[in-house]
């Protein structure tokens, strides 16, 4: 992987994390585009991964320092329980991730027919939301833990996680503005984690084959389009626009169907 494909696959990355068309699906169909062999990437693929966690802890500093603020209280009070509603999204993920992550890991090769299949469930469940009433409703414990289900099932490449959990909180009748902003603080656990597990098995180190130059770049590419990304798509979501994604969802999910079949 060069610099060149480094910053195309960061731009990707960066843009699609926090959009709800599935940053995932579309690192493998840029993979795939560009030649670059997925067994080889993954050390690239968790350092982009890295750079929009940091873009989202720098968009949502404050609160998540209001947050710790709050934990640090040693109350019950309503900084304390958003952080339990959070380790309760985790719970689903994490029982999956660690139940099944090599069959996981083994769906990140390249599979164009699976991503378009998973594109076009996420545009699915994208355009439920357009029939979505508009509520005020607070996220609860059992919402938490529904958006969390809706986030083991996004680990599928071409299923959007942003996607599919603002979509769920949406369609539970939850705020706009606190659905977008507890999918983008609920991630952080999972992507850090996993990250971490990776870089404790050597895994990293495994596919090295990448230079450092091109991870850099990818890095760096992957939090400055983050940053705008995750400003962009809270405004998106709360002015109730992800019939677009939907529409985007689809054509993207069908093209990549039929390269699946004709370009074989």
């Amino acid at each position: 992987m060069n610099w060149i494909e480094a910053f195309i696959l960061g731009l990707i990355q960066g843009l699609t994390e926090f959009l709800p068309v599935s940053s995932s699906g579309h690192l493998e169909l840029g993979k795939v585009l560009l030649g670059i062999e997925a067994t080889n990437s993954l050390t690239f693929t968790v350092v982009v991964h890295g750079a929009t966690v940091l873009s989202t802890i720098v968009i949502f500093r404050k609160d998540i320092f209001r947050l710790i603020q709050g934990l640090f209280c040693f109350k019950w009070n309503a900084e304390t329980q958003y952080i339990a509603k959070i380790l309760v999204s985790v719970i689903p993920v994490a029982i999956i991730g660690l139940a099944f992550k090599d069959e996981i890991k083994s769906l990140f090769v390249g599979n164009i027919l699976l991503v378009g299949i998973m594109l076009l469930a996420t545009a699915i469940l994208l355009a439920f939301t357009y029939f979505a009433k508009e509520r005020t409703k607070k996220i609860s414990f059992s919402n938490a833990l529904i958006i969390g289900i809706a986030q083991a099932i996004a680990v599928l490449p071409g299923m959007s996680r942003s996607g599919s959990t603002i979509a769920t909180g949406l369609l539970l009748g939850n705020n706009k503005a606190d659905v977008a902003k507890f999918s983008f603080l609920m991630v952080l656990i999972p992507i850090m984690g996993e990250n971490f597990l990776d870089l404790i098995s050597g895994e990293m180190t495994s596919s090295s084959s990448i230079s450092p130059t091109a991870l850099l770049v990818g890095f760096v590419t992957a939090f400055v389009t983050g940053l705008v990304a995750c400003k962009w798509m809270i405004s998106i979501v709360k002015k109730g626009k992800l019939i677009y994604f939907a529409a985007y969802c689809a054509i993207v999910g069908c093209l990549a169907i039929a390269y699946s079949q004709f370009a074989q």
